[in-house]
């Protein structure tokens, strides 16, 4: 099989390139793409625990601990002792966080809008089904849960 049919390939190729117009498209805001996920699901669900959110970004712990270290010193998040397990923390977006997202959210939606230009509704939603479809393959493959 040569690689441009390697659908493994396509997709992180894919990945890559609308990281890089996202990351683009943030240059002039207080965040990363890295950032930004995280933020953005925290202000999708506020209260879930660092483990949770790690699983929900599909990022490892030990890098969500290092981007909430940063979106901290920021003064975008907060971290508190959750008090059913005072081992762990949950991150909760300030005031200035909730700002930046709000600010940052349109420059996303915009870079979305770009890559997905010529695609029509059906085709997006179709697009859309089959990568989460792939995701949950690998992940059962795997042994893991995908959220």
């Amino acid at each position: 099989m040569k690689l441009d049919d390697s659908i493994g390939f396509l997709i992180n190729r894919t990945g890559r390139r609308v990281t890089q117009l996202l990351s683009n498209r943030l240059a002039s805001s207080e965040v990363t793409t890295e950032q930004w996920s995280v933020l953005a699901r925290l202000c999708e669900e506020e209260g879930i625990s660092q483990k949770d959110l790690a699983v929900r970004v599909s990022k490892d712990q030990t890098n969500v601990t290092r981007i909430l270290d940063q979106l901290e010193r920021k003064g975008l998040v907060v971290r508190q002792v959750n008090p059913e397990d005072r081992r762990s923390y949950l991150p909760r977006v300030t005031e200035m966080g909730r700002s930046v997202y709000e600010a940052v959210a349109p420059l996303e939606e915009e870079a979305v809008s770009l890559v997905t230009e010529d695609l029509s509704p059906s085709e997006l939603s179709a697009l859309k089904e089959l990568l989460n479809r792939i995701a949950a393959n690998a992940s059962k493959h795997l042994g893991d849960k995908l959220d």
